[in-house]
C-alpha cells in the first residue's frame, strides 16, 4: 500500500518536479526520478507485462538521459505511460475479457452479456484515450516549452482522465438503469 501511494505520487509529481528541476538540475541528475518511479513500480513486475515493458522503457529513458545529459528522454516517460496503458488494453480486446470486463467482474462477477458488450466498448473509448494522451504527451515533449509540457502532462491530462472516468461512471449508472428495469 506504501509503495502504491509512493508510485502515484512519483508519476503525480513527476512533470512538476521535471520543470522546476529544469536549468537548475543537469538532465542525468533528474533521471534519478524517473529511475525512482521504474524502482516503485518493481513488485508489479511479476504481474503484469505491461508493467514489465513499462519499467524496461523508463530504465531506457533513464540511461538516454544519463548518457546524452539532454531533458528529452525524462519528457518521454508520459508518452512511454499511455504506450503502456494502450498496449494493456489493447491487447486485452485481442482476448476473451476486456481490461475493463476483468475490473467489472471485480465487483460483479456475473456480468451480463450487455455488461460484457459495455466493458468492451469502454476499454476502447479507453485505448482512444491513451492514443491521444500520448500524442499529446509526444507532442509537448518534442515541440512546446517546458511550461507547456508540465502543464498538459502534469495538469491537462489529469483532468481529462478524470472527466472521462467521470463521464463513463454517469453513463454506466444509465446504463445500468435502462437493462435492469
Amino acid at each position: 500500500m506504501l509503495l502504491t501511494a509512493l508510485t502515484v505520487l512519483l508519476t503525480l509529481l513527476y512533470p512538476l518536479a521535471i520543470w522546476l528541476g529544469h536549468g537548475r538540475v543537469e538532465p542525468r541528475w533528474l533521471a534519478l526520478l524517473l529511475l525512482l518511479a521504474a524502482a516503485s513500480r518493481l513488485p508489479a513486475l511479476k504481474l503484469s507485462s505491461a508493467a514489465r515493458w513499462s519499467v524496461a522503457g523508463a530504465l531506457v529513458l533513464v540511461g538516454c538521459a544519463v548518457w546524452s545529459n539532454l531533458l528529452l528522454p525524462l519528457k518521454l516517460y508520459p508518452v512511454l505511460v499511455n504506450a503502456a496503458f494502450l498496449a494493456a488494453f489493447g491487447y486485452s480486446l485481442t482476448t476473451p475479457v476486456s481490461m475493463v470486463e476483468r475490473l467489472a467482474r471485480l465487483r460483479e462477477p456475473d456480468l451480463p452479456p450487455e455488461g460484457v458488450r459495455y466493458t468492451r466498448r469502454v476499454t476502447q473509448v479507453w485505448c482512444g484515450f491513451f492514443v491521444f494522451n500520448g500524442s499529446m504527451a509526444l507532442a509537448t515533449a518534442l515541440w512546446a516549452p517546458e511550461a507547456v509540457w508540465t502543464l498538459y502532462n502534469g495538469v491537462i491530462s489529469y483532468i481529462l482522465m478524470g472527466v472521462l472516468f467521470a463521464g463513463e461512471l454517469l453513463a454506466r449508472r444509465r446504463f445500468r438503469r435502462m437493462h435492469d428495469a
